[in-house]
């Protein structure tokens, strides 16, 4: 058994959205296939790979460091003890010899866009779904049968006004979904206000409601958001302050009574040790949202979720982001506590697989081996196209 070809294509996934940090009209994404010599169903077994919205395409650092280390390596050593499957864990560390530690930037998701590859190719080599792998593998068999999961939206539009943002929620509302979610501090706080307001005519209460600040903040008018938003009771306040300012993030905790989400741009489990440690973070209201596909992979995130772990935090305080199928498959076989979904936006990676509905605010699992995204009809056809596989 081993690795053949290893493939990288970049694709974009621009839009006119903008939060309040960034706007999305030239992001770009990397894709990656890892094709293997086993068979199924007369086609050779492909992984395939991707990195989560907002965060560019890796192809340098794929094609000038990780990719020729994959390449170079002697076939067995990326094997499991058994030899009937690739291992992730000796892929991993044979991607990030000669690496030094710390400066994670935009290595994590390099190497993310392959370890993603490599465990859907893993799975569909073992002939099973990665959740279930990942319950049999790491959690006595346990899955979970469906998952939590919300609707990501309520961005800024040119010319978006406060009816077409309600629109938009009632759509999410009728696919299914309980909880939404909304951008902030792109407007002034009154301004945003109003728009929560606005949407909370739709939902109903504000525990249907989380709002995202995409870490513009600093401490002065993250307090200022708090105490605006103290009497709305929403779902959590994400991502006030910059990721990395813990003691922002641990002031805001001694004010804001509310439920709290950070760490969708925390890229190592060194890093989520240190929001738990530093960060002000309650295991029993507040949520994480580290993303294997911008962190390193999902061999990264087993020892985030040892670190966070070990300072008191479970799985199931996770909600990762990025709204795509692997964080869905690891929320099931490592229970998690949720998964982020994008309705409308970063088509065609968004989203999970075709003909599964979104029912209660919880959304079933595939069946089909690997990561499923050959159940997402669109998101395999590109996938296919960009690597020619």
């Amino acid at each position: 058994m081993k690795i053949v070809e290893i493939r990288d294509a970049v694709v974009p996934i621009s839009s006119p959205l903008r939060n309040a940090y960034i706007d999305f009209s030239k992001m770009t994404a990397s894709v990656v296939a890892v094709i293997t010599d086993q068979m199924r169903d007369g086609r050779p077994v492909v992984g395939y790979g991707f990195n989560s919205n907002g965060r560019y395409a890796a192809s340098g650092l794929l094609n000038e460091r990780f990719m020729p280390r994959l390449r170079e390596a002697d076939a067995d050593s990326l094997l499991n003890d058994a030899g009937d499957n690739l291992d992730p864990h000796r892929i991993w560390d044979v991607l990030m010899s000669n690496e030094k530690p710390g400066g994670h930037g935009e290595r994590s998701v390099a190497v993310g866009v392959i370890d993603m590859a490599v465990w859907d190719a893993v799975a569909k080599i073992a002939g099973v779904p990665l959740w279930k792998y990942l319950a049999d593998t790491y959690r006595g068999g346990v899955a979970d049968k469906d998952v939590f999961v919300y609707a990501a939206g309520g961005y800024y539009y040119p010319g978006k006004d406060d009816t077409q943002l309600k629109d938009e929620m009632r759509r999410y509302r009728d696919m299914g979904y309980e909880v939404v979610k909304m951008k902030i501090g792109g407007a002034p706080l009154d301004e945003d206000i109003r728009r929560i307001e606005a949407v909370l005519d739709v939902v109903g209460e504000g525990k249907f409601l989380a709002v995202d600040a995409n870490g513009r903040f600093d401490l002065e008018t993250a307090l200022a958001y708090a105490e605006g938003l103290k009497p709305y009771n929403l779902f959590w306040y994400e991502e006030a302050g910059d990721p990395l300012d813990y003691a922002l993030q641990a002031e805001l905790s001694k004010v804001y009574p509310g439920a709290m989400a950070t760490g969708e741009n925390l890229f190592s489990h060194q890093d989520a040790r240190n929001l738990a440690r530093y960060g002000g973070m309650r295991p029993d209201r507040d949520w994480m949202q580290f993303d294997c596909a911008l962190s390193y992979g999902l061999v990264e995130y087993m020892r985030t979720l040892k670190a966070i772990g070990e300072e008191g935090f479970s799985p199931r305080n996770c909600i990762p982001h990025g709204g795509h199928q692997l964080s869905l498959n690891i929320a099931a076989g490592l229970g998690l506590g949720g998964n982020e979904s994008y309705p409308e936006v970063f088509a065609p990676f968004g989203g999970f697989a075709d003909g599964i509905a979104v029912e209660g605010g919880r959304v079933g699992l595939h069946q089909s081996p690997g990561i499923g995204f050959e159940q997402k009809s669109a998101l395999i056809d590109t996938m296919r196209k960009a690597t020619d596989t």
